[in-house]
């Protein structure tokens, strides 16, 4: 009795006639099954119903889901003499979800290797509902068996299975075997008389294999305080390696793997890293303070597995550089007013305390007269100021630098100045006379070497 189209015709005739009263009949249903008189025309209203049970009306178990059907039209009341006109209607049997969906099977098998992701197993469904709609496609979800969210499981949008997969690398040693309750619906909702029932359900066995996985080091990165220049096979620390496969009894051995500067190395049964070499915080290899090795362990698994270790050592400061000066090269002119020379600056690769304030010093001067002195500036300058202008010449001057280091590093350094010509506003350093040097420091070299050689 559900109304399913109106047909309607039209009659040039006078409409107040016989000559344009219209009877509608089906001559012609195809095809003609399940029944050959599925539908009824109101000969009247020109409205076709359906005449059959519901349960005829299923588009799984009909030959073709489309009926057409042949309509006459028939004037004078539908009487013999009357004209005709006829017209094709043709309906369409829609779909409903009417039938869930249902596991191919109750069991599916997965086997996996532990730390590794990615589809393991493909679910099958069966559904009767009509592909490629709402009342086909499946939708997966996992309902029992996953507390670490291990597992996902999507739909293939071309086959409507369900491909599940491990989105965290599963632990064989935690656990070898996972079991999973796994339920599919449809995307559109079940018709109210239909539900889910246990074929909606199937459980998934996943076995986890075994692999050999590699050490892994406590803590990582390491870290540890050192001072700089500690003695040649000095220990750093001990390393930590543990091997994850504890149900296989296997051992460690322990190796360099990146050691820049070639300062390190360990004892392979135990982990024990010493020193072969002097730890200089100065050194190139050395950032922000910090030294990185790298170590391995490696497990007699076969085949063997590897892990690494990064070693991170904070080296502390030990006043180990003496302090340079500069410039060491100053120009004046020989009759210059202005006798201050040149500012001196003084640098340390240590660090504090080791380096600033530093203390400038002159050598003993020879002679009667004093021809230079030194003025301190601040914390790491000074400046060179002539006492009398001088002859032009090359002259020597010592000058000792000392840090603030406990204890202290001082080094001598000779600023070479050149006393210059000048002579409308150029400078003419060329052929200086003889170099002029202090002859008691000479003197106390020369006795400093006989001194020495006995």
């Amino acid at each position: 009795g559900t109304t399913v189209m109106r047909m309607a015709a039209f009659d040039a005739d006078d409409a107040g006639t016989d000559n344009a009263l219209l009877r509608y009949n089906i001559l012609r249903q195809t095809p003609t099954k399940p029944s050959p008189n599925m539908f009824y025309i109101d000969p009247e209203k020109g409205d076709i119903v359906t005449v059959v049970s519901p349960a005829l009306l299923d588009r799984e178990t009909m030959e073709s889901p489309k009926y057409e059907l042949v309509i006459e039209a028939k004037d004078m009341g539908g009487m013999d003499v009357g004209l005709t006109g006829t017209a094709t209607a043709t309906i369409l049997i829609d779909d409903k979800n009417d039938h869930a969906p249902e596991f191919t099977k109750k069991e599916f098998q997965a086997t996996v290797k532990e730390g590794v992701t990615g589809v393991i197993v493909n679910l099958t469904v069966g559904d009767r509902d009509d592909p490629a709609t709402g009342a086909w496609r499946a939708v997966y979800s996992i309902i029992n068996g996953n507390p670490g969210q291990s597992f996902e499981i999507h739909t293939n949008p071309q086959t409507n299975e369900g491909m599940l997969s491990v989105v965290k690398p599963l632990d064989y040693e935690i656990s070898a075997f996972h079991t999973l309750l796994i339920k599919v619906e449809n995307e559109d909702p079940l018709i109210p008389d239909i539900a889910y029932g246990p074929s909606s359900t199937a459980t998934v066995q996943i076995t986890v294999e075994d692999v050999n996985e590699g050490p892994v080091f406590h803590p990582n990165p390491m870290v540890v305080t050192k001072q700089e220049n500690i003695p040649v096979g000095s220990v750093v620390l001990t390393l930590n390696a543990t091997d994850p496969d504890t149900l296989q009894h296997q051992t460690i051995r322990y190796s360099v793997h990146k050691d820049p500067a070639g300062w390190l190395e360990i004892n392979p049964t135990n982990g024990t890293v010493g020193t072969t070499a002097v730890l200089d915080r100065e050194s190139p290899f050395v950032h922000n303070n910090v030294y990185t090795a790298l170590f391995l362990a490696i497990d007699s698994g076969n085949p063997p597995a590897t892990g690494t270790g990064t070693l991170h050592i904070t080296l502390e400061d030990v006043n180990d550089n003496v302090p340079s000066l500069y410039p060491t090269l100053a120009k004046v002119c020989d009759d210059a007013k202005d006798l201050r020379v040149v500012v001196l600056g003084a640098s340390d690769k240590d660090l504090h305390p080791n380096t600033d304030p530093f203390k400038f010093e002159l050598s003993k001067q020879s002679g009667p007269e004093k021809l230079w002195r030194i003025n301190r500036l601040n914390n790491t300058h000074a400046q060179v100021i002539l006492l009398q202008n001088l002859k032009k010449a090359n002259y020597n001057i010592p000058i000792s630098v000392t840090d603030s280091g406990k204890p202290p590093l001082t080094n001598t350094t000779e600023l070479r100045l050149q006393v210059c010509t000048c002579k409308k506003s150029k400078m003419d350093c060329s052929a200086s006379d003889a170099l002029h040097i202090s002859l008691a420091l000479t003197l106390l070299s020369l006795l400093s070497l006989l001194c020495k050689s006995f």
